[in-house]
């Protein structure tokens, strides 16, 4: 991963431990970029139309990233918005398990629409609460980030599989967005029903973009009554045939957006997942490890098999000053302060991290 790090400029300026908030923007994208605004400068409508084919053209890269059908693939603005057009579908009386303290756009639709809502605690017996309450009350629909966004804690996959097998009609839709990019992910053999994310954080997307993957089986459980002239590909004689997922796309989209999560698609396939998983996995159990030694992580992430790329820290005594001084960049959320690694950190960032949060103890 060492010769991937010149692509990135801000990695200049300090250590950048806050791609959960953000990823980042690096220099052959920026080329892109670029070329594309210069294309659209002097080619006016002709380069637009022809972009058409560029998003178009993000369906089947997104289904070659993932394993997934391109005709089951919609292309939205950002993870929230997907997900809200897609409640649209679902009936008003439809009974919903969530994670109690997952992400605001994952808890948020549903709680706002007055779904009967039942919540399981994320601890390090996540899955056996899940369990329970599926063998006590009838549920329809679970929802939850794979990866959670403040403390990093990590559903465990094979549990999924696991969940869908035993209780096949119950619908699994997932938020990947603090997941996809930091791990590799193959969605047809993973028993979610309706994959979503935005594509600016571990994607290293830019903003504007995101996507949802569905099953095949999906659309027969759900409907989406959105509607608009992009999603017949402009032909007014083909509203009949609009395929089921692109009701998450009524209007036009962005080829600037939308090109650059095709071109860093491209870009991590050429760096290869696999890679960038073995990676991000040896930096995610470094942290966990080194942090576990200080005695500074909640039991939900020291007694669970697996992690995310998210740590969540207590600011303790100057910790946050000492971070800012040492030019860490990272956020602060829930009143703890989070640090998140991907495939352009080190070793040795994990480790210089870890011994200005020992030296605040």
């Amino acid at each position: 991963m060492e010769h991937l790090r010149k692509q990135f400029p801000v990695l200049s300026q300090g250590i950048y431990a806050d791609t959960a908030a953000s990823g980042l923007l690096y220099d052959d994208l920026l080329e892109w970029r670029q070329g594309h605004d210069l294309d659209f400068l002097i080619g006016g409508s002709s380069m637009k139309f022809e972009s058409f084919d560029l998003v178009e053209e993000t369906h089947g890269t997104l289904a070659n990233f993932f394993n997934a059908s391109s005709r089951d693939i919609a292309l939205v603005p950002n993870f929230s918005l997907g997900l809200n057009l897609i409640l649209e579908g679902l009936a008003a009386d439809t009974r919903i398990l969530l994670l109690d303290g997952d992400y605001p756009s994952v808890n948020w639709p549903f709680e706002s629409r007055g779904y009967p809502i039942k919540y399981v605690p994320i601890d390090a017996s996540l899955e056996d609460h899940i369990w329970k309450v599926l063998a006590e009350e009838p549920v329809s629909v679970f929802a939850f980030s794979l990866v959670q966004w403040l403390n990093g804690v990590r559903i465990d996959l094979n549990f999924l599989k696991e969940l869908k097998a035993k209780y096949p009609e119950l619908i699994l839709i997932a938020d990947g967005t603090q997941y996809l990019g930091a791990l590799d992910f193959d969605f047809s053999n993973s028993g979610i029903d309706v994959m979503g994310a935005s594509g600016y954080k571990w994607l290293l997307g830019g903003y504007g973009n995101g996507f949802y993957l569905f099953a095949p089986t999906f659309k027969e459980k759900t409907s989406l009554p959105c509607m608009g002239f992009y999603a017949a590909g402009g032909k007014p004689d083909q509203r009949e045939q609009i395929p089921f997922s692109r009701g998450l796309e009524p209007g036009h989209l962005d080829s600037l957006n939308f090109g650059s999560l095709k071109f860093s698609l491209e870009w991590l396939s050429k760096a290869g997942m696999q890679n960038i998983t073995a990676h991000n996995e040896a930096l995610i159990q470094r942290a966990r490890e080194a942090m576990a030694e200080l005695g500074i992580l909640e039991s939900a992430i020291t007694e669970r098999k697996q992690h995310g790329p998210i740590f969540s820290v207590d600011p303790g005594a100057g910790l946050t000053e000492a971070l800012r001084e040492a030019g860490v960049f990272f956020s602060e959320r829930g009143g703890r302060i989070r640090l998140s690694f991907h495939f352009y950190n080190t070793e040795k960032d994990v480790d210089r991290v870890v011994d200005l949060i020992r030296r605040q103890l």
